[in-house]
């Protein structure tokens, strides 16, 4: 599990559903990239004749989504976690309409719990009150 004092592992942030990840992890680290990726790959199949609006996608990008679909239930429990929330909640996706929403919320928008929670300790040491930087 990573944390504030260890080195980020890219392994353990894909693979592993133990611990924490915070909102610019998720933000910074996959969902931005997870885009730009999709983009790339939907933008080549295109250009070599793979993609196609009624299959909802080409043979790249319909890939790179089957593979992404572990790693981001992953992140998902991470980000879970830094909300003190038991992972399960990931199921809440499966809400037609209110569950994706109740999750971009969640988990792309509000912020973990300060300092160590039962999921283990925060990548980010304890914020300091802004008079205490400048005293």
């Amino acid at each position: 599990m990573a944390s504030a004092s260890q080195e980020f592992s890219w392994k353990w942030f894909l693979l592993s559903p133990k611990g924490r990840i915070s909102r610019s992890d998720y933000w910074l680290r996959y969902a931005l990239p997870y885009f730009i990726i999709n983009i790339v790959l939907v933008g080549l199949d295109i250009m070599i004749g793979a993609y196609s609006i009624e299959a909802g996608g080409g043979l790249f990008s319909t890939i790179f989504a089957i593979v992404g679909i572990y790693p981001a239930i992953v992140i998902l429990i991470k980000r879970w976690h830094d909300r003190d929330k038991s992972g399960w909640w990931t199921l809440i996706i499966f809400v037609p309409i209110i569950g994706a929403f109740w999750v971009l919320i969640e988990c792309g928008f509000l912020r973990g719990t300060a300092g160590p929670n039962r999921f283990g300790p925060s990548r980010f040491p304890e914020e300091q009150n802004i008079n205490e930087v400048f005293e």
